[in-house]
């Protein structure tokens, strides 16, 4: 299961990297600098999901049982483990969409 999970990350990482490289090479017609710190905003967030979920697998292939045993855990003691160590990672995961939601919905209520 682990190289399945590490597998997930490096396939998501790289969904990420062709993100961003896809939204800067779009043509981006303003000279107003509000509109490019959005845009930029909305492109980290968008870039920033796929990396996000990419941690997430990253995580999980690597955490191994804290008894000393070399095991990586899996089932109930994964969960238990990642929410006693790891529940500050739902707010990584939970910021990049909103910051894109919001770039986008800001940018596009600006008038020309």
């Amino acid at each position: 299961m682990r190289g399945f999970e590490l597998a997930l990350a490096l396939i998501l990482f790289a969904l990420g990297v062709r993100s961003l490289v896809y939204w800067v090479r779009r043509p981006f017609d303003s000279v107003d600098p509000v509109d490019h710190a959005l845009f930029a905003g909305f492109v980290l967030g968008r870039v920033g999901t796929w990396w996000a979920f990419a941690g997430l697998f990253a995580i999980s292939a690597t955490l191994k049982d804290p008894n000393g045993s070399g095991a990586y855990l899996q089932g109930r003691a994964f969960a238990d483990t990642f929410r006693d160590q790891f529940s500050w990672y739902l707010l990584v995961l939970l910021i990049p969409p909103v910051l894109q939601f919001l770039c986008g919905f800001f940018l596009g209520r600006r008038r020309p």
